[in-house]
């Protein structure tokens, strides 16, 4: 059996139901299950590794880590944000990279993002979890700093 794999606030904001997301994907979870965060509005936002393990992918709006045990969590910038080609992104690491937990993968403004049309709501997910496989560590409503625990996927 493995262990149950905690899951950290990316972001700092308010957390947000998937089913409440603005996207039939992440709303129905159909990558899987996890929750969002509406992320507070500032000049630039950092955004944390939600667990340890290696980038699987890395895009400026998205990216996926994936842990020694297989498990991978996706954390989406945003809501239709890859029609930005990147821009208003700052990497500041790449796929293939080894990150340990809450290390700064990118910089963003949630703000411009807004500004632009966009939702720049967070989701966080448990890729391919099944959905008794998650437990909310928080619940919608509540407030969360980034780095604070999110989810537990047991």
């Amino acid at each position: 059996m493995t262990a149950p794999l905690t899951v950290l606030a990316p972001v700092t904001g308010v957390v947000v139901a998937l089913a409440e997301v603005d996207d039939p994907v992440f709303s129905a979870e159909l990558v899987g299950p996890g929750l969002a965060i509406e992320p507070v509005r500032g000049p630039v936002s950092e955004v944390l590794a939600p667990v340890a393990g290696r980038i699987a992918k890395m895009h400026a709006h998205a990216f996926v880590v994936q842990g020694e045990d297989g498990r991978a969590v996706l954390v989406h910038l945003g809501i239709n944000t890859v029609q930005l080609e990147g821009e208003g992104f700052t990497l500041h690491a790449a796929e293939g990279d080894d990150v340990a937990l809450g290390q700064v993968l990118v910089s963003w403004d949630p703000a411009a993002v807004e500004a632009g049309g966009r939702s720049p709501v967070v989701p966080v997910v448990g890729l391919d979890a099944g959905p008794d496989h998650i437990a909310r560590l928080v619940e919608p409503g509540d407030e969360v700093a980034a780095g604070t625990p999110l989810i537990t996927w047991g």
